[in-house]
């Protein structure tokens, strides 16, 4: 495979821009259709419909009592894990708890000017789902990084659920599951399982929000349940976008897109733009061979003729404004004083400071979030936090004095809305004394 260089004026990128741009969306009608199915047969027929579709799509035939991970499970996967592993793991929980911490917002209340108390209570969620891709793969640092936020903002109950596989369960992902906290943990994956955390079934108890990433049937899914249950974002396959000047590391810069573009699905996404020309004649030199000897770099391949590509702009400005209509998930900035260009930025999922930040360190322990919005979505969308656990309930509690002030205008506004109950409502506590009055026994 030879990489084309585009200029950012030609017919050819604008095409490649316009592929880009129209990323956004569901999975199409035909998975809408299939998932419709599998959502309903789940509500029907419970536990019996996700043992079936287990054995359809990922293989595994489990009894109703094997749907659940005993808690002994992943503690022994734990101790089993090697020191190495289990350090690795035991250090990234903890860059992440300690950058979550800081992401909580608190309970207030304050008094205005009429003496009215106003505020909102911040509380945490009773029962969250989170959703840990599996089957061919095993992903450890994504039940940290959707599990620990959960656990800072103090949800009493965190249940997993993720694809069984026919070689039997990850050890790595049990072993996460107990340092992070987990309190229940099922061997369910696909649009089945969120059917079934939305709904419930005899075993799984349905939950509050479902969290985390998943192929296009479990994001069609979180979207058809929505309502039911709240959700975190519509994630889809990865992003990595890198604006490098001709200063940058070759080398560097190719591993950083061939990083991102092999997970696998073929719709990641890898983009380089630079004004130096000569700097994308090298990343393409480089990426030639890292893939000469990297095991995924089929993959790799089908990202770069679908959605990769080298593009020369004409200055950093030009990159800086095609980077924010493109929105992506990953945003790695190469750049002599890269920190100054950070203000730039309008639209990224996260953002990697200078040659010494790949997307990698971000993706398992440098404390921030690696759920982070794709497709675009990175224009309205925050990356997964603490914050996402907690639910905000408002207080308003008024006085004689603020009933005096404000219910007038507030009468006049139900009024100009056709609500004259509302207006009412207000208008008998005009002139009311601060305390109701006692009845006479």
């Amino acid at each position: 495979m030879k990489l084309v260089i585009l200029d950012s004026h030609s017919a050819v990128f604008r095409r490649f821009l316009d592929v880009m741009l129209k990323r956004r969306g569901s999975g199409g009608a035909a998975i809408d259709a299939a998932v419709a199915k599998i959502i309903a047969a789940v509500r029907r027929r419970g536990d019996r419909a996700l043992i079936e579709f287990g054995a359809r799509f990922d293989h595994v035939k489990l009894a109703p009592a094997g749907l659940r991970v005993r808690p002994a499970e992943m503690e022994a996967a734990r101790r089993a894990l090697a020191p190495a592993e289990r350090r690795a793991l035991e250090l990234a929980a903890r860059r992440i708890r300690e950058f979550h911490r800081r992401t909580l917002s608190a309970s207030f209340t304050y008094r205005d000017a009429t003496g009215m108390r106003l505020g909102q209570m911040v509380r945490p969620l009773e029962r969250v789902g989170i959703y840990v891709p599996g089957g061919q793969g095993a992903y450890p640092s994504t039940v940290l990084m959707n599990a620990i936020p959960a656990r800072v903002a103090g949800v009493r109950e965190i249940v997993m659920v993720s694809p069984p596989s026919p070689a039997g369960d990850s050890a790595a992902v049990l072993a996460a599951a107990a340092i992070a906290g987990v309190d229940e943990f099922y061997r369910v994956g696909g649009a089945q399982a969120v059917a079934a955390l939305a709904y419930g079934t005899r075993t799984i108890r349905a939950v509050d929000k479902i969290v985390g990433p998943g192929n296009a049937w479990v994001q069609t899914a979180k979207r058809m349940v929505y309502g039911a249950v709240d959700i975190d974002k519509m994630a889809g396959p990865s992003e990595v976008l890198v604006i490098a000047d001709g200063g940058a590391r070759p080398q560097w810069v190719a591993a950083d897109l061939i990083a991102q573009a092999e997970h696998g699905s073929g719709d990641e996404a890898a983009v380089l733009l630079t004004p130096s020309r000569a700097t994308a004649e090298r990343v393409a030199a480089a990426i030639e061979n890292a893939l000469a000897g990297l095991p995924r770099a089929a993959a790799v391949r089908r990202v770069f003729r679908r959605r990769g590509a080298l593009v020369v702009v004409d200055n950093l400005e030009q990159a800086f404004a095609l980077s924010n209509r493109i929105a992506p998930e990953h945003l790695e900035l190469d750049l002599k004083d890269a920190p100054r260009w950070l203000g730039r930025v309008r639209a990224a999922g996260a953002v990697f400071v200078g040659e010494l930040s790949p997307a990698p360190l971000g993706d398992y322990l440098a404390g921030p979030n690696h759920v982070l919005p794709t497709g675009g979505a990175a224009r309205f969308a925050s990356p997964l936090g603490a914050y996402d656990f907690l639910a905000r309930t408002s207080i308003i509690e008024a006085s004689a004095r603020a009933i005096g002030k404000l219910g007038p205008a507030v009468a006049r506004l139900a009024r100009m809305e056709g609500f004259e109950g509302h207006a009412r409502a207000v208008e008998l506590r005009l002139g009311a004394g601060p305390r109701r009055a006692r009845r006479k026994k």
